[in-house]
């Protein structure tokens, strides 16, 4: 018997086979396609002779645990005990599966908010809880009428992401002030934060949990060293949390991954003393205005991307048909793969949407800008 009997193959991968197929420009699943920094490769060699490759701890190696503590302060003005609570994870979507399945029980509910990340809702179903799907508004900040509504007895957790993938909103203060209010009249209400987009932010700077000092009791946070370094095949991410939920996650997270790769830990361990993450949302916010002006001749609507690397676009002014087939279309008879939006939404709501990733050279924003300025 299957515990994700409506799960199939991930839209990611179905469009990259697509472009791949057709030899088109994948600008559909959130990679970049750009090479690393060079300091982090001659970090990469030298420690790659050296005694690193038996296990960490299961926490996660002590001078990265120390990094991260040291980033978190410097960047949120937190202090969080390294023993206690953090956690180094195969990636964020480990950690978010982690927590999922330590926290949510048989019959609990858990309100997720679409358009959403698409390993939410199955982390939740294995665990035996049922999600609760909320729309966001319009203009994809959040109903907070809605997500009080749709709290019940059973409600365990609240899984909130920003900044927002599909979208590139940022949560604004007066979001969590709402959230606040709503999560101290429901105390027995969780929140898992997915923030693994932090460092990738444009106008608006964004706002982490570990700045809520109201929040911190009761909240998760996820992040990825994967996204902010730009190495998503490495899957290196960490969890913080209270004391006495990160003792039950780890719990978990010793049978499922025990300890993470030695080597990536170390590596970034090293790295973290060098690397300047405000260059980081410099970089994509370049990129964004790069692919932005060119598509700004083309038939398709841009909408504002506040932070993370992706793209949306309206295409109603182009074709009538749905997001799917038309990502399809696009893919197969221009060269370039996108992600439809309606595939993030449990109804799927389809507003003629896509989402493109600039997480890519300049050669190649390029290539696939124009390409799309003559449809």
């Amino acid at each position: 018997m299957s515990k994700l009997p409506n799960v199939s193959a991930s839209i990611f991968s179905v469009m990259s086979q697509l472009a791949n197929e057709n030899n088109a420009i994948n600008l559909s699943q959130g990679f970049p396609n750009f090479p690393v920094d060079k300091r982090l490769l001659e970090i990469s060699e030298r420690l790659l002779s050296e005694n690193i490759h038996q296990y960490t701890p299961m926490v996660g190696l002590p001078s990265l645990l120390e990094k991260i503590a040291l980033l978190t302060q410097n960047r949120y003005a937190r202090t969080i005990n390294t023993k206690e609570e953090l956690l180094v994870t195969t990636g964020a979507t480990q950690g978010i599966y982690t927590a999922i399945n330590t926290i949510v029980n048989q019959g609990d509910e858990v309100i997720i908010l679409d358009p959403s990340y698409d390993s939410y809702e199955p982390s939740v179903l294995v665990a035996g809880g049922k999600p609760i799907r909320i729309s966001l508004n319009g203009d994809y900040s959040p109903d907070f009428n809605r997500i009080e509504a749709a709290i019940t007895p059973k409600t365990k957790l609240i899984i909130v992401n920003n900044p927002h993938n599909p979208t590139g909103k940022i949560w604004s203060n007066n979001d969590f002030e709402s959230l606040e209010t709503i999560l101290e009249k429901h105390t027995q209400v969780l929140l898992l934060s997915d923030e693994v987009y932090e460092y990738i932010s444009f106008k608006h700077a964004h706002i982490s949990v570990n700045t809520r000092p109201k929040l911190r009791d009761k909240v998760i946070i996820a992040s990825s060293f994967g996204k902010s370094l730009h190495v998503t095949g490495w899957k290196v991410g960490y969890l913080i949390a209270p004391k006495t939920i990160m003792n039950e996650i780890k719990k978990v997270h010793q049978f499922l991954v025990f300890s993470v790769n030695s080597i990536a830990q170390h590596v970034i361990s090293e790295y973290l003393d060098v690397v300047d993450f405000d260059k980081v949302s410099e970089m994509y916010a370049r990129k964004r205005t790069l692919f932005q002006d060119i598509l700004k001749d083309s038939k398709f609507e841009v909408l504002p991307s506040e932070g993370t690397y992706f793209q949306i676009v309206n295409y109603k002014e182009i074709s009538t048909k749905n997001d799917i087939d038309f990502a399809k279309e696009l893919t197969i008879k221009h060269g370039v793969a996108a992600i439809p939006i309606s595939v993030f939404y449990k109804d799927a709501t389809d507003k003629h949407m896509l989402r493109f990733c600039f997480a890519k050279t300049d050669e190649t924003l390029i290539a696939a800008g124009n390409k799309l300025k003559t449809i």
